[in-house]
């Protein structure tokens, strides 16, 4: 079967990739989407099971550090485009085990862009048609002050969380021309990752792409992460580890959002551009706890206040930074019709309701006002369903 395009996703098993593999598989039946995933403790076949059989899907377990493994794909599959969402993104692993990090993120997106080099500069057309777009993170560019602990009007819409919260704690905000200045292992290997990527563009010419999201929730994400992490602990009656006071704040964006966000960009961005992804979605993290214990006891039917206990305040992370904020106006605005962010989602907090664009104009939610998320355990063998529904504010979750 021949295929307009063949697009080969990296980390499509993962929480992220695995709702851009699902979106482009059935959104283009006329792309061949191949997902290339090294099944790391993070990545989970079973995120895809219901594109698995699609015509236009193809699994391949491989390590993106496997540079001749990467440049037969590359050949094999004639892929004309790259989306690059594989690596190690936990940064409390980043500081037990910076080598891992470095070797994946770097030395694998580096074996990526090189198979990609390689393989379309031996084609007559050349770069022409051909994408790398590469998939990064906010904590690329440091940290910002908290100016405003109290919380103050936002210099733009961001009524993307509940209707008894939202403030932003200062008045500076991450924009795509802000100063690189990682402060963990993670960080500073996601900003090598994304230098070799335009380093490519400037020295060989090839088209690439770069965004940089805020901090994901939703469906299948690993409960390594604060929100899945306590919602398994409430349930179990396990200790909430807050860092800290737990006043550092973090701006949340819900993952299909991100992925539309990223089909977007991915067929109508400007080559060489840098657009930064975000929720407008300010959050303490004591103020998510709260939020998910109270919406935690009142669905398990507790008492109000009964998970309180269980908070229970760490020593703070190494490098820790203290706030995220981004400031993702200039993708509003060049595609505020084409996307729809819907930051609030089934509850209180990031589980509720729509946002507005930074110009303060409603944007539609999705079609689908229900979604599932599947959090898994690290062996695999349990499970949490969490099923959130926005039209009436419920988040319920039992044993699958």
């Amino acid at each position: 079967m021949d295929f307009k395009r063949n697009i080969i996703i990296t980390g499509g098993a993962g929480f992220i990739g695995s709702h851009v593999v699902r979106l482009f598989v059935s959104k283009y039946p006329d792309y061949r989407i191949v997902n290339v995933d090294k099944l790391t403790y993070a990545g989970n076949l079973e995120n895809l099971r219901d594109v698995e059989r699609k015509p236009n899907y193809v699994f391949v377990r491989a390590d993106i550090c496997d540079y001749e493994r990467m440049s037969h794909l590359m050949r094999e599959y004639r892929a004309d485009g790259v989306i690059h969402l594989a690596a190690e993104s936990h940064v409390d692993r980043s500081i037990r085990d910076p080598f891992t990090f470095a070797r994946t993120n770097v030395l694998g997106t580096l074996a990526l862009l090189e198979a990609a080099r390689v393989y379309w500069e031996s084609r007559g057309e050349g770069y022409h048609g051909k994408l790398f777009y590469h998939i990064s993170t906010d904590e690329v560019y440091g940290a910002l002050e908290m100016t405003r602990p109290q919380g103050i009007e936002p210099p733009f819409s961001t009524s993307a969380s509940s209707g008894e919260h939202h403030s932003a704690y200062g008045e500076e905000f991450f924009s795509e021309t802000t100063r690189y200045n990682p402060h963990s292992p993670y960080s500073a290997s996601k900003a090598s990752s994304d230098h070799f990527v335009r380093a490519y563009h400037d020295t060989y010419g090839m088209p690439v792409i770069v965004t940089n999201c805020s901090n994901n929730y939703g469906p299948y994400q690993f409960p390594e992460k604060l929100i899945p992490l306590f919602i398994n602990n409430i349930r179990n009656r396990k200790p909430l580890p807050v860092y800290g006071k737990g006043e550092n704040v973090r701006d949340w964006l819900y993952v299909e959002d991100h992925a539309r966000a990223i089909d977007t960009i991915f067929h109508r961005g400007k080559v060489a551009e840098t657009y930064n992804i975000g929720g407008f979605n300010e959050w303490k993290n004591i103020d998510i706890v709260r939020v998910l214990i109270r919406t935690a006891d009142r669905l398990l039917g507790n008492p109000e206040g009964y998970s309180d206990d269980l908070i229970t305040y760490v020593s703070d992370r190494k490098g820790h930074d203290l706030r995220y904020a981004i400031d993702s106006r200039k993708l509003r605005e060049n595609w505020d019709g084409s996307l729809r962010c819907s930051s609030k989602r089934g509850s209180n907090g990031p589980y509720a309701g729509t946002s507005k664009t930074g110009r303060g104009s409603k944007i539609s939610p999705p079609e689908s006002t229900k979604s599932i998320a599947i959090m898994r355990t690290e062996k695999g063998s349990r499970r949490i369903r969490v099923s959130i529904d926005s039209s009436d504010s419920k988040i319920s979750f039992h044993n699958s």
